[in-house]
């Protein structure tokens, strides 16, 4: 897959993903399809580590939680970079609003690390991935 190119002018949250992942190329393909607005940018750090280099994320850290850059340029991590995904994709709106309430995005962040720390385990065992 090639990333979604945009004009200079068009902000786009760019989201920094794991193509070699089985699993995350599946949410990510899901993502890309719903994405009629063109609101994402799509980075594939197992081929592409320019952004990384570029805002010091390491590609370690990059492979073991999920980066997104925000349209100002913010970087979020984890919980907190899906509902920066989901805020910009349709259908996926009114949950980024859900998760936003208080106490529940530090919530679903704690649980996502717990999954974070299992689906890094489980790469680094896997025979298709790189």
């Amino acid at each position: 897959m090639t990333e979604t190119q945009h004009t200079a002018t068009t902000p786009t949250v760019t989201m920094l993903y794991d193509g070699s992942c089985p699993l995350c190329s599946r949410e990510v393909s899901h993502y890309r399809r719903i994405d009629t607005e063109n609101a994402v940018t799509w980075i594939d750090i197992a081929t592409d580590r320019r952004l990384l280099n570029e805002n010091n994320i390491s590609y370690e850290a990059a492979m073991q939680h999920l980066h997104v850059l925000s349209v100002d340029g913010t970087i979020k991590r984890g919980a907190y970079a899906f509902a920066e995904i989901w805020q910009a994709l349709p259908y996926y709106r009114y949950l980024a609003r859900l998760v936003s309430l208080p106490g529940i995005l530090p919530l679903l962040d704690r649980l996502y690390q717990r999954f974070a720390r299992w689906r890094y385990a489980r790469r680094s065992q896997c025979n298709t991935c790189a």
